[in-house]
Formats: structure tokens, C-alpha cells, sequence
């Protein structure tokens, strides 16, 4: 597989150093991605990077991920306004073990493949480093002039963030430069991937490799996902959509890649999929027949959920999604775990119940109408349950005088009730 046709026709690539695709023909290629470890877990934002060394892995070249301990110490000022938090050492070997967990699932790093992927810590080479040293023997080969032209500079120093720059993030291209410095000689890296708003960081690398060591190395940048609506990527109202399922539920996960628009679809599945270009063009034809069915979005969804998660996961999250819809909704919410459940019912109304009284068994009629606010009073209880219009964890009720029973209790701790066709409300036992 060629690395580049591949990264161009799901157009992956914003911006490529002359000789990076001869340098790739030539020999099988070491290069490195850089990635920041301020949580213990990558969101969907970290996707394309992470789909750039697989691409890259497949493509018979060796790839290093790179865990950015000290740099995200500093924090990097491409394209932010304001400095981040700084972490402690604990706090990043955390981090780390949690992504290369996460990242073994794109990445093979435990063969014995001479292109088997490595994982880095540039916390590893920078912490003996005196300042001393380092303004010696790395800042004396880049001007200040050369630093201050990277559009990341200029476009703090120019005024568009109050609180300017501090010396701290101006060096950061340095110490960015310096890990290519390092990976060049110490494991012949003659590549950078990264995103777009990288690539003045990673050609400071270049050049340092050029001067210190007389080298050639290269750069590759694929370009800032954006949503078709001009909405940032990656951002829900709840946050970041994240790939550890204490963060983002596999459910969630899976809603948010079924609910992308067409247009964002045909792009994504290109860039977060291994789907073949034929494939691809083949579900284009059929969304264009059909947009109603979506199958854009439900190979998507299906591709990227089990890649991330599991095929079990993607098989639950179908499940759970036709909760509200499918006849067999009620085995389904018995089988269920709490997190899916939880996930489903975001923003239905819920109701603290007694847990005692549901396991020695109240009447429903009371429950609902006394005990929460269901309903709004026990006559409109009874008048909807003659007409079918109640339902308990998806079961339709006839007698309003039901008893509730321990078996009611999904996860050991919730009922759902309906009221009508639309109006859900979850119990809480307490």
C-alpha cells in the first residue's frame, strides 16, 4: 500500500515537505506522532493522528507514537489562546499506560515486525537536560527571527490574546524540534505526522536536524476535521467524546457518529475507517438512493465503534438504541448494564422512589401518581391504562392496582415508566 495515495484519496493530507513520498518509496520509513497527555485517555479529536500511523503501520513502515510528558509540561501555543495546566510525573506514566492501551488497539506493538510501532516519552530525554545544556547545545542553532515567522508566534504576539506569550510556550517549538533531533539519531526517524496547525513545530525539527546533524527529514500534516455546519468537531454539549468508556459510554460512542450529517459522513468514513475506496463509493451510491436508510452513517458508526470498543459493544449499542422502538424492548432494558441505560435516558424526568416499598410492593396507581408526578393525578392514571397508554419498563400495564415487585427493578435500582406514546420518566430506588 502506498502511504501517501492512500492518505490523498481520503484526503488526509493538508500539507507534505518535498521528498517525503520518494523518502517513503525508497526504504521502509521510521516516523513519529506526537501525542498530548493531559488525560488518561484520547478523545475523538486525537482520531486522525492515531488513523495516520495505522495508515502508516499497513503501509509496511514503522511508526512511533510519541507521548509528549515534557512538552505537555509547557503546553503548546499553536492555535490556543491562554497557557494549560501543567502535570506531574505521576500524573503522566498514568496517562501514558492508559493511551498506548488505547492506541494497541489501532497499532501493533507487540510483534516482532521489523515495523512494529514503538511508544516514546520525550520526558525521558528532556529531564536530564540542564537549561544550560539546552540553550547550548540546541537554541544556538535556531535565530529568534526564524522562530518568530511560525504563524503560532505571530498570531499571539500579534494581539489577538490578551495575556501575550510567556518564554515558557515561545520555547516550546524547541523542545518539540529537539524530540526530532532525537528520534533522527536515535532510532533513524526521517518523518513527523501531525495536524495541520503543527507544521511550524515540526519543520523547527527539520531544520534543527539539518543544521546539528547535516540530515534530511520530512513532514506531513493532514488537516483540521471540521463539521460541515462549521461546528468544531469532536465537542458535544456534554464535552469531549472520549474513547474510554468511563468518560463516553460505548451507546454514546456509537449516537454520536449515527447522528453526524450526510455531508460529514461521506467525509468521515474516508478519514476514521479501513474501508476500501470501493466500499466506500459503493455506500455513497447507496445513501444517494436511499438518504432515508442512512447507511453512511450506520457503517460508520459500526466501523469506528467496534475498532475503538468491540464488536459486543457495537452489537449493544444497536440494541440499546432500539430501546424506545422495538417490540422486544423489554427484554432488552433487563439486559442492559446501568451505564447503556443511564445513556438512553439522558434528560428523561426522574423520581426518587423508596426502595423498600417497591420490594414489599406498592400499587402502581400510587406510585405513579402519589409517590412521583407521572401523573398528575390517579383518575388520568386509570382513564390511560384502560386505553393502553401505560407502560412499565416498556410492558404495557391493564390494572393500575399492579403491585410493584423486586423483579421490576432494572439493574437492581430503576423502573421505567411511559405515559403515552412519548413521555418517559425513570425511577430511582433509594
Amino acid at each position: 500500500m502506498n502511504f501517501v495515495e492512500e492518505l490523498k484519496w481520503r484526503g488526509m493530507i493538508h500539507q507534505m515537505m518535498p521528498g517525503t513520498e520518494e523518502q517513503l518509496g525508497k526504504e521502509m520509513t521510521v516516523a513519529y506522532l506526537g501525542i498530548d497527555p493531559t488525560a488518561d485517555s484520547l478523545h475523538i479529536g486525537h482520531l486522525v493522528g492515531v488513523m495516520m500511523l495505522k495508515h502508516f503501520q499497513r503501509s509496511g513502515h514503522k511508526p512511533l507514537a510519541l507521548i509528549g510528558g515534557a512538552t505537555g509540561m509547557i503546553g503548546d501555543p499553536s492555535m490556543k489562546s491562554q497557557e494549560r495546566n501543567l502535570l506531574d510525573e505521576a500524573t503522566l506514566r498514568h496517562n501514558q499506560e492508559a493511551i498506548k492501551k488505547q492506541l494497541s488497539k489501532f497499532l501493533d506493538f507487540d510483534s516482532d515486525a521489523p515495523n512494529a510501532a514503538e511508544m516514546v516519552n520525550n520526558y525521558d530525554w528532556m529531564k536530564e537536560f540542564s537549561f544550560l545544556d539546552f540553550i547550548r547545545d540546541v537554541g544556538k542553532h535556531i535565530t529568534v527571527n526564524y522562530m518568530m515567522a511560525k504563524d503560532s508566534v505571530k498570531k499571539r504576539l500579534s494581539g489577538e490574546a490578551r495575556e501575550g506569550m510567556s518564554f515558557t510556550e515561545f520555547s516550546y517549538q524547541l523542545v518539540q524540534g529537539y524530540d526530532f533531533l532525537n528520534l533522527y539519531r536515535e532510532k533513524n526517524c526521517r518523518l513527523q505526522l501531525g495536524g495541520s496547525d503543527q507544521w511550524g513545530n515540526i519543520t523547527t525539527g527539520t531544520e534543527l536536524i539539518r543544521r546539528v546533524a547535516g540530515g534530511e527529514a520530512y513532514a506531513l500534516t493532514c488537516p483540521l476535521i471540521t463539521k460541515a455546519d462549521g461546528g468544531k468537531f469532536g465537542k458535544t454539549e456534554s464535552g469531549n467524546v472520549w474513547l474510554d468508556p468511563r468518560y463516553t459510554s460505548p451507546y454514546k460512542f456509537y449516537q454520536f457518529w449515527l447522528n453526524v450529517s450526510d455531508e460529514d459522513a461521506e467525509k468521515y468514513i474516508k478519514i476514521f475507517t479501513e474501508l476500501s475506496r470501493e466500499e466506500i463509493e459503493d455506500l455513497v451510491k447507496q445513501q444517494a438512493e436511499n438518504p432515508g436508510d442512512r447507511p453512511l452513517q450506520k457503517r460508520l458508526a459500526k466501523e469506528i465503534t467496534t475498532m475503538v470498543h468491540s464488536a459486543a459493544d457495537y452489537e449493544a449499542a444497536v440494541e440499546a438504541s432500539q430501546i424506545l422502538f422495538s417490540n422486544k424492548a423489554g427484554e432488552i432494558l433487563h439486559r442492559i448494564d446501568e451505564a447503556t441505560l443511564l445513556a438512553v435516558m439522558e434528560g428523561v424526568p426522574t423520581f426518587e422512589v423508596s426502595r423498600e416499598e417497591i420490594i414489599q410492593g406498592i400499587k402502581l396507581i400510587d406510585l405513579l401518581a402519589e409517590k412521583t408526578k407521572v401523573f398528575p393525578s390517579k383518575g388520568e392514571m386509570r382513564k390511560m391504562a384502560q386505553q393502553g397508554g401505560v407502560s412499565i419498563n416498556k410492558e404495557k400495564i391493564t390494572d393500575p392496582y399492579t403491585e410493584t415487585s423486586a423483579d421490576m427493578l432494572l439493574n437492581d435500582k430503576y423502573i421505567l415508566a411511559q405515559r403515552g406514546k412519548k413521555n418517559y420518566f425513570l425511577l430511582i430506588a433509594k
